[in-house]
C-alpha cells in the first residue's frame, strides 16, 4: 500500500465520528472469515451475483467463509470511519466513485497496483471508474460497475395519452408529461414524473446540458461555478421542468426518500429519471409495461448529459486478509459476473464488455464531479441538496442559491 502511516490516515478519515457510531462497526467473525461491505443495491438488485462470487471464492479457498454486510449510502462512510477508529474495518468495501479520493489520500486503502493483472479486463477498465480508483499513479480501487441515468416509464400510460414514441427534446418531453398528468389527474398523489427535488444528480444534468459546471480550477485553486451564467441557465431549466412535472411536496425530498421506483410501483407516477437498474423494482403489476428511453437534451436530437456514477471495490489498509480480499474481488468482477450485471441494467466495468442498451447509449454524453480531495465533504455537507431545496421552495432565487452554493463549494474544496 502507498502509506503505512495509519495514524495520519485515522486523523483524517475519523473526523466527526462520535462515540455512538462505534457500535456500528463490523461484526467480524473468528477464524477465516472475509468481511465484505456492499451497498444495498446489490442486495436488492443482484444477490445472485454476490452468491456466485461467494461460492467460487469458497470453492477455491477451503476453510474460508464470506460475510457480506449490506450498507446504506446514507451512512456507510460514517460507519466506515468508526471501524477505522476502532481498528475493525471490513476486508473489502464498496465505495462510490466520488468517495474514493479522500480515503486514498488518507492512506486508508491498500495499494493494489501489483495485483491489477489478476482482475479480468483490467486493461480495458472504463476510464471514469479507473481514474476514480487511482491516486498518484497507483491503483487503490477496482472498478465494479457504472450506471448512467435514463427515463424509466410506463408505456401503457404514454400510449393511452397518444404518445407513440419517446421524445427527442426536453421541450417535447415536458409536453408529453403534461398530457399524461392531465389524463391521470383523477389519481390522488399522481405525478407525471417523480424525482425528489434534492436529487442533485438530476438537477446537475441540466446544468451540464446548458454548458455549466460545478467547479473549475484557477491558479491551483478550486472555484465554485454553479453561479456562472450557463450553470444558472441549467438550474433555471431544471426548476421549470420540476414545476411542470410534479408536486411541490417533493421539493425537499432526496432521491431515496422514497425511492422513485417505489412511487412507480404504487402507480403514482408515469416516469422516473434515474439509474437504469430501476426496472428491477417497478412492481410485478407494471413489469410488462415498463420501458426506458434516453433523457433528451434541450437541444433536439441529443441526449442530456447524465451522471456517470459507479462503484469501486477497495481493500482497507487495516485488513489482515488482503490476499483473500483481492481473490474475492477478482471473482466478483469476473467477465461472467460483469456480463450478469450488464443484463440487470448496469454498465460493466470495461469497454470490451459494452453493448448497445439504453443505459449504455445514455452514457454517450456524461458528466462527473470534480476530482477534488474534499468533494466527499461537499456531498456530506448537503451543499447541493440545500441549494435545490432553496430554489424549489422559493426560499431563494436561482441566482441567490447558486451563489451561496458556489461560495460553499469553493471553501470546502480548498480546505487543507
Amino acid at each position: 500500500m502507498r502509506s503505512r502511516v495509519i495514524a495520519a490516515a485515522l486523523a483524517v478519515v475519523a473526523l466527526g465520528v462520535v462515540a455512538a457510531t462505534a457500535s456500528a462497526g463490523v461484526q467480524r467473525a473468528q477464524g477465516n472469515t472475509l468481511t465484505v461491505w456492499l451497498q444495498q443495491d446489490a442486495q436488492n438488485g443482484w444477490p445472485d451475483i454476490v452468491a456466485a462470487a461467494n461460492k467460487q471464492f469458497q470453492a477455491d479457498h477451503p476453510g474460508w467463509t464470506v460475510s457480506v454486510q449490506y450498507q446504506a449510502w446514507t451512512d456507510h462512510l460514517q460507519k466506515f470511519d468508526a471501524t477505522i477508529a476502532g481498528n475493525d474495518t471490513p476486508d473489502v468495501i464498496e465505495m462510490g466513485n466520488t468517495e474514493m479520493t479522500k480515503y486514498m489520500a488518507a492512506g486508508a486503502f491498500s495499494d493494489l497496483t501489483s495485483f491489477k493483472s489478476q482482475f479480468a479486463n483490467s486493461s480495458n477498465w472504463l476510464s471514469g471508474l479507473a481514474k476514480s480508483g487511482m491516486y498518484r499513479g497507483n491503483v487503490f480501487g477496482v472498478p465494479y460497475y457504472a450506471g448512467s441515468r435514463v427515463i424509466t416509464y410506463r408505456t401503457d400510460l404514454f400510449k393511452k395519452a397518444g404518445i407513440t414514441k419517446p421524445p427527442t427534446s426536453l421541450a417535447q418531453f415536458i409536453v408529453d408529461a403534461k398530457k399524461v398528468g392531465v389524463m391521470e389527474k383523477g389519481v390522488k398523489g399522481f405525478a407525471p414524473l417523480y424525482v425528489g427535488g434534492e436529487d442533485w444528480y438530476t438537477a446537475l444534468s441540466f446544468v451540464y446540458d446548458f454548458g455549466g459546471t460545478i467547479a473549475r480550477t484557477h491558479a491551483g485553486k478550486w472555484v465554485g461555478a454553479l453561479d456562472s451564467p450557463k450553470s444558472v441557465a441549467g438550474l433555471t431549466a431544471f426548476k421549470a421542468f420540476f414545476d411542470a412535472t410534479q408536486s411541490k411536496s417533493t421539493a425537499t425530498l432526496d432521491g431515496t426518500n422514497p425511492w422513485p421506483y417505489t412511487v412507480f410501483s404504487q402507480g403514482l407516477t408515469a416516469a422516473n429519471y434515474g439509474p437504469a437498474w430501476y426496472t428491477c423494482c417497478t412492481g410485478a403489476k407494471y413489469k410488462s409495461v415498463t420501458g426506458q428511453f434516453v433523457m433528451p437534451s434541450h437541444t433536439a436530437g441529443k441526449p442530456m448529459p447524465g451522471f456517470l456514477g459507479g462503484s469501486d471495490l477497495a481493500v482497507p489498509a487495516q485488513s489482515n486478509a488482503k490476499a483473500a480480499a483481492v481473490a474475492w474481488i477478482a471473482d466478483f468482477t469476473s467477465t461472467q459476473n460483469e456480463r450478469a450485471l450488464e443484463a440487470k441494467g448496469n454498465i460493466p466495468n470495461a469497454t470490451n464488455l459494452l453493448g448497445s442498451s439504453v443505459n449504455e447509449r445514455a452514457a454517450a454524453r456524461s458528466w462527473f464531479v470534480p476530482q477534488a480531495k474534499h468533494w466527499v465533504d461537499v456531498e456530506n455537507g448537503n451543499i447541493l441538496k440545500t441549494m435545490l431545496s432553496q430554489i424549489l421552495t422559493g426560499q431563494l432565487s436561482v441566482k441567490q442559491a447558486a451563489k451561496v452554493a458556489s461560495q460553499n463549494i469553493t471553501q470546502t474544496l480548498n480546505e487543507s
